[in-house]
């Protein structure tokens, strides 16, 4: 793995339980009991979408129902999520990220990669920057971080999840085989349960197999994406952090989530969608974005993938509009009865939404674009939503899907 160019120093700083912190700054007093933030939290298939350290002890997993979860602890405090107030928080965070580099890349709400490679001269090390970050983001917006650091996007995440809450851990070319190659494939960024069998089956269990196995091995057992999976950790990776705002390079958005325990039926996978439309939907309006076309993955626990997309009339930056079209592919491609293992929702033909064509209204047939009526309605549902929690949501949810099953 030698390499003559001077590497970059990459750091991926990763909110730890983000949603579950945010909350608790106003409730201190649940700190040290269990505590998890849950979509629909009256119902007994609402998803749990984040908990706190001890709550996470008990065994308790985000994307499991509130059912499961309460099995395992009957004595869960669930509370309701606040998207915006998320939102707000994580601006706060990226702002203090750009006092440090210009080149800061979200991953989602609560990840962000910095490339800080010129600005070791004035900050220090990578290592020093990273605990300086993580000691800001502490005193200063009231939860903790853990940063990776390394001299790529892919290691520095792999850093960050390495050690949790609140550490700084690098991978280096000297670090990385005594902290990376010992762990479990399946702890291999995008490696999920499915993709772990298939490389078990062949005697492949650790990520030092995984490189030890070579590129084509892994390209003729995946395809392309194992060719990808090995120059990921074998530390190729080249991929730059674009510099925050450069929304050039932007062809689609799209949120996954392989889940812990497999999903059956219209309701708890409509459920877990919405928790995907939620995510794609933010980041589109957080960058100021509209899309034309939305997609859905779904995978079942034996690696069979349905892909399934739509082109929408006008385009949308609306979760409503997201979430419903993702409901419609999905009851239209899957026999509800059959168990999921991943769902993705996605989004693509981007634009900026100041030059989006407005959508034409109809008397007879509801748009699907973001009239200023549906902007309206967003807008007033992310008001209701912090002011009373996802109950508003759940709602709206079942409303939409009650609607779409009859049409």
């Amino acid at each position: 793995m030698s390499d003559k160019r001077k590497d970059r120093t990459i750091l991926h700083c990763d909110c730890n339980n983000f949603f579950a912190s945010v909350e608790l700054r106003s409730r201190p007093e649940l700190r040290d009991v269990p505590v998890a933030v849950a979509g629909d939290t009256d119902s007994r298939h609402g998803i749990i979408l984040a908990k706190n350290m001890p709550a996470k002890k008990l065994g308790i997993v985000t994307a499991e129902t509130v059912w499961s979860a309460r099995k395992k602890c009957p004595e869960l405090i669930l509370l309701p999520p606040h998207h915006t107030l998320y939102r707000q928080v994580s601006s706060q965070i990226n702002a203090l990220y750009l006092e440090y580099t210009d080149q800061v890349e979200p991953f989602s709400v609560d990840e962000s990669w910095l490339d800080v490679t010129g600005s070791l001269q004035l900050f220090g090390s990578g290592h020093e920057i990273a605990d300086t970050l993580r000691r800001r983001v502490r005193e200063e917006i009231g939860i903790t971080i853990s940063v990776g650091v390394s001299f790529n996007k892919t290691w520095a995440k792999m850093g960050s999840d390495y050690r949790k809450p609140d550490a700084t851990t690098v991978l280096s070319r000297a670090t990385a085989p005594e902290i990376l190659y010992p762990q479990p494939v399946d702890q291999m960024l995008f490696v999920g349960k499915s993709t772990a069998e298939v490389l078990h089956h062949q005697g492949i269990h650790t990520i030092g197999d995984m490189i030890a196995a070579g590129k084509q091995t892994l390209s003729d057992l995946l395809g392309k994406s194992g060719e990808q999976l090995w120059i990921s950790a074998a530390g190729y990776d080249s991929d730059p952090v674009r510099q925050w705002g450069d929304l050039d390079d932007a062809k689609s958005i799209s949120h996954s989530e392989t889940y812990a325990h497999d999903l059956t039926g219209t309701e708890v996978c409509h459920d877990a969608l919405l928790a995907l439309a939620e995510r794609v939907g933010q980041r589109l309006r957080a960058q100021h974005l509209k899309g034309m076309t939305i997609s859905i993955q779904i995978k079942d626990p034996k690696l069979k993938v349905i892909n399934r997309q739509t082109t929408l009339e006008s385009p949308t930056a609306s979760t409503e509009v997201i979430f419903r079209e993702a409901c419609r592919l999905y009851d239209q491609a899957w026999d509800s009865s059959l168990p999921v293992r991943l769902l993705s929702v996605g989004i693509s033909s981007l634009m900026p939404e100041t030059s989006a064509y407005p959508a034409q209204l109809s008397l007879f047939q509801e748009s699907t674009g973001d009239d200023p009526r549906r902007l309206q309605l967003e807008k007033v549902i992310d008001g209701l939503q912090d002011r009373f929690g996802s109950h508003t949501i759940a709602r709206g949810r079942s409303a939409v899907s009650s609607r779409e099953r009859k049409s």
